[in-house]
């Protein structure tokens, strides 16, 4: 099938009367109504615009193509619509847009339907194209631009009539990775948008998502050998072996959300570099790669979170019984809350800083790096140097000991490149583990005293803020746990969090989760209180959304942040603030690193302090609420 098969002089409209997003839809809405082609065009107009709260259908270069699967097209059709000055569109580039076609496609549209429907988007990134779309003067010029296209790309007419064939776009077969650091919400947003895009499309896919719980979807090697291209979307490391001598586009997890078609349009037109594993050059290039720095951090920081979250837990709830309840020598000494502080303390929180020095390590080096990452984070902690501090350097020289522990493995990697095959074999179990070990560890138990005085003065610093300076710093790290929605801003503050627990300051753990909690919260109020600001897809979101904030899954926000940044991430920066700086200056701490609601039982002080925390994460979600209520225009009637 042929794009003017679908598009047709009854569905172009030549000059737009339209001034705006709202009224460019309700003429092309109309105009295919005109033509017969849909049941109920009202129907379908809030199917489009479902679609766009979704994410602006402005794909940028002066484009828009709202489109929308839907129970009320008769017909699959296409139509345009012309405006030369140029309307907001709310574009990717945020530029006007001047060219607009509203894809139409039934609930039943076959294969063949969908590959005409998604050749047209290709066609719009030639700007020869786009120009003499531009410069037509009559109806019979646009499609006549139109078939020259497609004519030039898929041959004469007659051929694509006569072939039963499956369209090459269609028939693509692409495999993606989706990976977050935490593995909890970017993980399956993106695999979630890529399967959406995907069948919109009619494009065969499958996603592997590497996730907290674990590998799901696995891709086998069969799949593999059979992809013609594959999308790694991911933030921290994975498998990438697996796919040598295939078409790889790697790229950061946000980038499958917030750029799916662009992904995608690059995997089926084969515009994707064929990915070369050496394993003598690979774990180097990969180090010093654009964004490895934050991928080798978030890799130690993921291991390393169910350390912390069952440690931290365990602890909290072993004070239930007293504060002094684990000490021997306390009239409130509790054997089973000794146990608990023990596992929790004593065990999962010391193991806390080794996994994290040895899974940066690994991320830089493989493998090899795995050991002396592990034993460079445990001489942070072990090795003091200073009197009368016994913890070390904490969390910093875990930081220093994983990167450190990486890169030296990797040099001693490239050291012994040269050594005969026959001693091959006794490279990863003798030669590495050595030398990588003993390197690290030298280094380690020479700087440590010095990383410990300045881990120490930072600690102390910290400590000694008070009144408005530590509501300016409550302020900060509220916005920072808002503004990108778990993205790397988020996570720095949530690290810094840790790396505050680490050290017996419990007030900063308490600030980043009620903070990260504030912009789900505040969306899901929202769309309580404004429906009409809303389209209907975002209020049952909006559900979902208080489930998610009450849990500290910031995440929670990203729907809506997708379909309105503008509006929606200022609103989230400033509830989160205000709840940041509240806490702060409730002076409220909370030992338990994660849980949201269900952890506030555990936050120090008692009653009142608990029912403090849950008025600072409730006055915040109020004001991001009330802020997008008030930046948003009416999108729907309730």
């Amino acid at each position: 099938m042929r794009i003017t098969d679908l598009l047709t002089k009854e569905t172009i409209a030549m000059d737009l009367a339209a001034g705006s997003k709202e009224t460019v839809i309700d003429e092309l809405v109309n105009q295919l109504d005109a033509a017969g082609k849909l049941t109920d065009k009202n129907a379908f107009k809030e199917n489009i615009l479902a679609r766009e709260a979704q994410s602006t259908t402005g794909i940028g270069e002066g484009i828009a193509i709202p489109h929308a699967k839907s129970a009320a097209v008769k017909h699959p059709a296409i139509a345009f619509g012309r405006a030369l000055n140029g309307i907001d569109f709310e574009s990717m580039d945020g530029q006007p847009a001047n060219l607009f076609f509203m894809i139409a496609a039934s609930e039943g549209a076959n294969d063949a339907h969908l590959e005409a429907l998604s050749r047209l988007a290709t066609f719009l990134m030639d700007e020869q194209f786009r120009e003499k779309i531009l410069a037509a003067d009559s109806q019979e010029d646009v499609l006549r631009a139109v078939s020259d296209k497609e004519t030039e790309v898929e041959g004469p007419e007659e051929e694509t009539v006569a072939t039963d064939d499956v369209p090459d776009t269609v028939g693509k077969r692409i495999l993606a990775v989706t990976a977050c650091p935490t593995g909890i919400a970017h993980t399956y947003m993106a695999a979630e948008k890529l399967n959406e895009r995907a069948k919109e499309r009619g494009i065969s896919l499958k996603v592997e998502t590497n996730g907290s719980s674990g590998v799901k979807n696995r891709l086998t090697a069969e799949d593999i050998a059979a992809a013609d291209a594959i999308i790694v979307a991911a933030d921290t490391k994975v498998d990438m072996a697996r796919f040598d001598g295939k078409p790889v586009i790697q790229t950061a997890v946000g980038k499958a959300i917030y750029e799916t078609d662009n992904l995608l349009e690059r995997a089926v037109t084969n515009d994707a570099p064929v990915y070369k594993h050496d394993k003598s050059k690979d774990d180097t290039a990969e180090a010093e790669s654009k964004g490895g720095f934050y991928k080798h951090l978030m890799n130690g920081v993921s291991n390393m979170l169910p350390f912390v979250v069952g440690g931290g837990i365990l602890i909290a709830i072993s004070f239930f019984w007293g504060i002094e309840a684990t000490d021997p020598t306390s009239p409130d000494y509790n054997a089973f809350a000794a146990m608990l502080n023990t596992i929790g303390g004593g065990n999962a929180f010391f193991l806390m800083v080794p996994v994290l020095a040895g899974f940066i390590a690994m991320s830089i080096a493989d493998r090899p790096g795995f050991a002396p990452g592990m034993i460079g984070g445990l001489i942070a902690i072990t090795v003091s140097g200073v009197d009368e501090v016994s913890g070390g350097s904490g969390f910093l020289g875990g930081l220093i000991a994983g990167f450190l522990a990486g890169y030296v493995t990797l040099l001693v990697k490239k050291a012994f490149a040269g050594l005969p095959n026959a001693l091959e074999g006794l490279k990863p179990v003798l030669f590495y583990p050595v030398f990588s070990i003993a390197v690290t560890g030298i280094i380690m138990m020479l700087v440590n005293p010095q990383l410990t005085k300045v881990y120490t003065g930072i600690s102390s610093f910290l400590e000694s803020l008070g009144g408005t300076n530590l509501v300016l710093v409550g302020l900060l790290l509220g916005g920072m746990m808002a503004v990108d929605m778990g993205g790397p801003v988020n996570k720095a503050a949530y690290t810094f969090g840790i790396a505050m627990l680490d050290a017996d300051n419990f007030t900063f753990m308490a600030t980043v989760m009620a903070a990260g909690m504030v912009p789900p919260l505040g969306m899901a109020i929202a769309t309580t209180l404004f429906k009409k600001k809303f389209t209907k897809p975002e209020r049952e979101a909006g559900k979902t959304a208080y489930v998610l904030g009450a849990c500290f899954i910031t995440e929670g926000v990203i729907p809506f942040a997708a379909a309105d940044p503008a509006r929606v991430i200022p609103a989230s920066i400033a509830g989160a603030s205000v709840t940041g700086a509240l806490v702060m200056l409730f002076d409220i701490g909370l030992r338990a690193p994660h849980g949201g609601v269900f952890v506030m039982g555990f936050v120090e002080g008692g009653a009142m302090n608990v029912l403090l925390y849950a008025l600072a994460i409730i006055i915040g979600a109020i004001v991001a609420a009330l802020t997008v209520g008030i930046l948003k225009k009416n999108t729907v009637a309730a």
